[in-house]
C-alpha cells in the first residue's frame, strides 16, 4: 500500500463514527497508531478536555512507564495544555527554556528519551475538544508536510468526536421522546378507564389523576398505571371546612 493510499484509508477510518457500537477509546488509539505510521514521530497521544483545568489522555492505551509518566505531566503543563488553551500549534522550546516554563513536563520528557514535542489543537470552529501531542526521539524537526498532515488528522478526529457526540445526544433525545410518547399513551388509557368507571368526562378524569399525583408527590404516569393495573379510583378532594359535604374517600 502506498503512503497516499494509507492516508486516504486513515481519513475514511476517522470518518467512520456513525456505527452504533462506536468505541471512542478504540477510535483514539487507532488515531495514534496512524500518526506513528504516517508521520516522522516516535509516539503520539490525544488529550481531551473535560471539566476542570486539566486535560485527560485516553490514548495510547498501553504506554511504557516513562511515557505514562510524561503523559500524566502533559495533562497539567506543557505544549498539549497550551495548544488546547490557545488553539494553536505549540512546539516545546529548547531544554533550558522548557525547564523554566514546564519543569515537570520537561524533566519527564527528557527522562523518557524524547527530543521533540509538538502539540496541535483539536478544534472545529468554536469547538475546542483537546490537542494532539507528537513526540520524537530523532534529531530532525517535523517536516512542514508532516505537520500539515498531522493537523489534518487532528481536525478529522475532532469532527469524528463531535459527530459521535451529536449522534449520542440525538439517541438520548429519541429515547426521551419515546418515553414521553409511551407515558402519554398510558395516561390517555387511564383517562378512558377512569371516565367509564366513575361516569365522568375525560377532562374530569385527568384532573382527578393530576390532583392525586400532586397530593402524593407521584408522577402522573404512576397514577395512570395504578388506575389501569390496580383499579385505583381517585376521588374528589375533601371540600374546605364549612363548605359542601366532603367528597367520598378514595377507593383503591
Amino acid at each position: 500500500m502506498s503512503r497516499e493510499q494509507h492516508i486516504a484509508r486513515t481519513f475514511v477510518e476517522l470518518a467512520d463514527t456513525l456505527v452504533e457500537e462506536f468505541d471512542v477509546i478504540d477510535f483514539l488509539q487507532q488515531m495514534t497508531v496512524r500518526c506513528r505510521e504516517l508521520l516522522d514521530v516516535t509516539d503520539a497521544a490525544v488529550f481531551l478536555a473535560h471539566p476542570g483545568p486539566h486535560l485527560h489522555s485516553p490514548a495510547p492505551c498501553d504506554p511504557t512507564p516513562a511515557l505514562q509518566q510524561l503523559l500524566e505531566a502533559a495533562c497539567v503543563q506543557g505544549p498539549a495544555v497550551e495548544s488546547h488553551r490557545t488553539a494553536r500549534t505549540v512546539t516545546a522550546p529548547d531544554a533550558s527554556e522548557a525547564a523554566d516554563r514546564w519543569p515537570e513536563f520537561a524533566a519527564r520528557h527528557r527522562a523518557a528519551g524524547y527530543t521533540l514535542a509538538i502539540a496541535l489543537p483539536m478544534r472545529l470552529r468554536r469547538e475546542n475538544v483537546g490537542s494532539l501531542l507528537l513526540l520524537s526521539t530523532g534529531s530532525r524537526p517535523l517536516r512542514a508536510d508532516d505537520l500539515a498532515l498531522a493537523q489534518a488528522l487532528a481536525d478529522a478526529t475532532t469532527i469524528g468526536l463531535l459527530q459521535a457526540r451529536v449522534i449520542r445526544e440525538q439517541h438520548t433525545v429519541n429515547e426521551q421522546l419515546h418515553t414521553a410518547l409511551q407515558t402519554r399513551i398510558v395516561i390517555e388509557q387511564a383517562k378512558g378507564v377512569l371516565a367509564v368507571r366513575s361516569d365522568i368526562t375525560l377532562n374530569e378524569a385527568f384532573n382527578l389523576m393530576r390532583r392525586r399525583a400532586r397530593h402524593h408527590r407521584l408522577l402522573l404516569n404512576e397514577v395512570a398505571r395504578d388506575v389501569i393495573e390496580n383499579g385505583l379510583t381517585p376521588a374528589e378532594p375533601a371540600a374546605p371546612q364549612g363548605g359542601p359535604a366532603e367528597a367520598a374517600t378514595e377507593t383503591e
